[in-house]
């Protein structure tokens, strides 16, 4: 009896903690207006933040406008430069700007941002409409669009390129946003696009209303090539329903990350977060996109510290992140 009692006991402080961990968490008066840099019109990016930012300005006394951008370098940029508080980026560029490499090594390592959460895997989706394009291979002496130059898509196509043994100079290169990228593949103008954001994106599956669409998939050799080189990617499948494709196909992503200026205030920080894990069922009545929302997820990056208000928000949930 003693034994099944400790059982019992032991079953009900587990259980208690989760709850714990789990606990609602309330928005904090004194909210303040933050601008929050999305991506362009036709990507998840500015879709789907625009709906978070409308959530959050709804429910906590901080006011967020979501508005569109030139991506993840730019939005780290309007940060440096104090012309937006809260921005989007891919995890592989902020991480880049951390370090002051690639795009961001002539300005020299930026800091003075900090992690409020990464929300969900955005694929690294090659489109095309020939079918003939079957692996990156195939893209050799054939017109990409590889995103602008200098860009997070940029040293994505750069890097899945190399995984297979080819550069910028075995491609006719376009530099081209999703929208423009979309276009040009419908008037016949470039062979395929690389576009990196959470599938389905809004410039993939207008364009698939109209015309046969396909992703060329990468194999899991080269796949695991490329996560050993460069650890940020992650192997992603897109269910061929995605885009009414005839199959699966098979890819790297890497995280969607909002990032906040160092000196936001901590109270609109956790409210952006409050605003958007309270109300994940609400929010997915609007947008799919929250269903692949966790806190799980949104407590796990490492290598670039959490702002100080996404610290105090998971501390809430029983969830401890690592700040600056």
């Amino acid at each position: 009896m003693k034994k099944i009692l400790s059982v019992v006991l032991a079953l009900c402080l587990v259980m208690a903690l989760a709850a714990g961990a789990f606990a609602d968490a309330a928005p904090k008066d004194g909210g303040s207006k933050l601008t929050f840099t999305t991506g362009g019109e036709a990507g998840t990016y500015f879709g789907f933040g625009g709906v978070l930012a409308q959530k959050v300005s709804e429910v906590t006394s901080t006011n967020v406008t979501a508005i569109t951008s030139g991506g993840s370098k730019a939005n780290i940029d309007a940060l440096d430069m104090g012309d937006a508080q809260l921005g989007f980026s891919q995890s592989d560029v902020l991480s880049y700007a951390y370090a002051g490499v690639r795009s961001f090594e002539d300005l020299g390592a930026i800091t003075n941002f900090s992690i409020v959460a990464p929300l969900y895997m955005e694929q690294v989706q090659i489109v095309t409409m020939n079918p003939d394009i079957k692996s990156v291979a195939d893209l050799a002496g054939k017109s990409v669009s590889i995103g602008a130059a200098g860009s997070g898509v940029y040293f994505n196509a750069i890097d899945v390129l190399g995984a297979y043994g080819l550069t910028e100079e075995d491609i006719s290169p376009t530099y081209q946003s999703f929208a423009d990228s979309a276009e040009a593949l419908q008037d016949g103008q470039i062979d395929a696009a690389f576009i990196v954001a959470g599938a389905p994106t809004t410039a993939v599956t207008s364009l698939a209303t109209t015309k046969n669409v396909y992703l060329v998939s990468l194999d899991d050799e080269h796949i695991d090539a490329l996560i050993a080189e460069s650890p940020f990617y992650a192997k992603a499948v897109i269910p061929a329903a995605t885009y009414n494709m005839p199959e699966d196909a098979t890819t790297v992503a890497v995280s969607a990350v909002v990032i906040a200026a160092d000196d936001v205030a901590d109270v609109d920080v956790y409210n952006f977060l409050c605003g958007v894990f309270e109300n994940l069922d609400a929010i997915a009545q609007v947008h799919d996109k929250a269903n692949e929302l966790s806190l799980e997820f949104a407590s796990s990056f490492a290598g670039v510290p959490y702002h100080s208000g996404a610290v105090q928000y998971f501390a809430d949930k029983g969830i401890t992140v690592e700040g600056k």
